[in-house]
């Protein structure tokens, strides 16, 4: 029974993610059959959009990386089930993208507009591109259990969890973070840059690198000099650039 209750939980919790990030990509996109979007409907008050805009990039990032540290982890399996940590994280996550989908305040004014079609069709293709780095990134590294659900999976099978093992798969050959990468790409590929857009935009890419600090700190200490050898040899989100010697 217990074990069922967990597989309902992991299994709630991964739909509304995979829901969310969905939306993100045509919340980002500003896809027009949305109901809400990173443009639509420009509020008349800018700077107390801004101010609220902040605060929901802010929350996101702020859980995102909080919830993520061992201490935090260490003390929260003292209430959530260790199986379930993974989860309960995940579905924090996308209830405060939720959060952000609902409260954003579009900001108007273009920063630039292409306007030429053949230029358009290719920053869309780009757009889609990190869409698809970001997805096949977290495939490389186990989907499943980056998302909770091979941790629910080992419980209810009586295994516990292997060991981590340092691995570069793919695009990890290439940069230490492509899933932040294609995050990134995808939030500035806009033919249309609008002030609002150009704000989620510039708050996730410092989210990313604020996380970064604290993500590898976290990966020094679990793999020691391997993961310091390739934060040497590997730049970080672009590659050969953020190499740290």
């Amino acid at each position: 029974m217990v074990r069922a209750g967990y597989a309902l939980v992991a299994g709630l919790a991964y739909a509304i993610f995979f829901a969310t990030f969905l939306y993100l990509i045509g919340f980002v996109g500003d896809f027009a059959f949305l109901p809400a979007t990173v443009d639509r409907n420009w509020s008349n008050t800018a700077g107390v959009a801004a101010i609220v805009d902040v605060a929901l990039i802010a929350l996101f990032g702020v859980q995102h990386s909080v919830m993520a540290r061992p201490r935090f982890k260490q003390a929260w399996t003292r209430i959530v089930p260790t199986a379930l940590e993974r989860s309960v994280y995940v579905l924090a996550a996308s209830l405060c993208l939720i959060v952000l989908f609902a409260g954003w305040h579009p900001i108007g004014g273009e920063i630039w507009h292409v306007s030429n079609l053949t230029a358009t069709i290719a920053i869309w293709i780009v757009f889609a591109a990190g869409w698809a780095i970001v997805l096949l990134s977290t495939f490389l590294i186990n989907h499943f259990e980056l998302f909770g659900l091979m941790q629910v999976y080992r419980h209810w099978r009586g295994h516990s969890a292997a060991d981590p093992r340092f691995r570069q798969p793919l695009f990890y050959k290439l940069v230490r973070h492509p899933l932040y990468s294609g995050f990134l790409i995808s939030f500035w590929a806009t033919p249309v840059m609008t002030i609002g857009h150009a704000l989620l935009a510039a708050g996730m890419s410092l989210y990313v690198l604020v996380a970064i600090r604290y993500e590898e700190r976290d990966l020094v200490a679990i793999f020691g000099g391997q993961y310091a050898a390739y934060q040497a040899s590997t730049g970080m989100l672009v590659p050969g650039l953020g190499r740290q010697r």
